[in-house]
């Protein structure tokens, strides 16, 4: 594997500082207000902002410290799974990015939840659904320099079976994905629920979008042999 694709490895931990100095800081924020925290702590919010869900002062302190490190060594082991391994080094900036972004969301809920815990009245979703947005629009710039892998991207089988069908589909979908991360900030400042039901709108939209418009590129493909 080239030296650029991120792995499991010494050498990337070193590389990788920043993140893991954002992971330590998680886990120092846990322990820190752990004896502050409540028996049960708000740890989900409904669609109009309030709190619907609660769970155990643990979960509250160390439950997204735990799944951010989860998904930092997910993130360093897929491409020595994937088969396609070989393509990683082709968009290792990318894979960055996305690495970046994952795990910069997981802070900010990280926070939500403390401040949540500790008392003050988070309106989460004017908060996430931002992050959410600019993450989307984020994603939609890097997407064309996806290449193709079984991992990371828009995975539907017609993009898994065929390079051009997978190129094809992450040049649409780069730009969809922007216009429907703007619609989903632009929506951020409408009433409750229907910032939440735009934002769902233009992700699944632009989802399926993308999913179709693969099937029809590769529907247009001249037969084999």
């Amino acid at each position: 594997m080239n030296k650029d694709t991120p792995k499991l490895s010494r050498e990337q931990l070193k590389r990788d500082w920043p993140l893991v100095a954002l992971l330590l800081l998680l886990f120092g924020l846990g322990f820190y207000f752990y004896p502050r925290l409540p028996e049960q702590v708000p740890s989900h919010w409904n669609i109009r902002g309030e709190v619907d869900g609660y769970s155990s002062r643990f979960f509250g302190a160390f439950g997204i410290p735990l799944l951010s490190l989860a998904l930092y060594v997910m993130f360093l082991v897929l491409p020595a799974l994937d088969p396609k391994r070989a393509n990683y080094h082709r968009f290792a900036s990318t894979y960055n990015v996305i690495r970046w972004s994952v795990l910069g969301l997981m802070v900010l809920v990280h926070v939500l939840v403390l401040l949540a815990g500790l008392g003050y009245n988070i309106d989460a979703g004017r908060v996430v659904q931002p992050a959410i947005a600019l993450m989307l629009i984020l994603m939609g710039n890097q997407m064309g320099r996806v290449k193709h892998n079984y991992f990371v991207g828009i995975r539907t089988p017609w993009t898994l079976a065929s390079e051009e069908v997978w190129r094809k589909t992450h040049r649409m979908a780069g730009p969809l994905f922007v216009v429907g991360g703007l619609v989903a900030l632009a929506a951020t400042w409408l009433p409750a629920p229907h910032n939440f039901t735009i934002m769902m709108v233009s992700i699944i939209g632009t989802s399926l979008a993308s999913l179709v418009y693969s099937y029809v590129v590769f529907k247009q493909l001249p037969p084999e042999g």
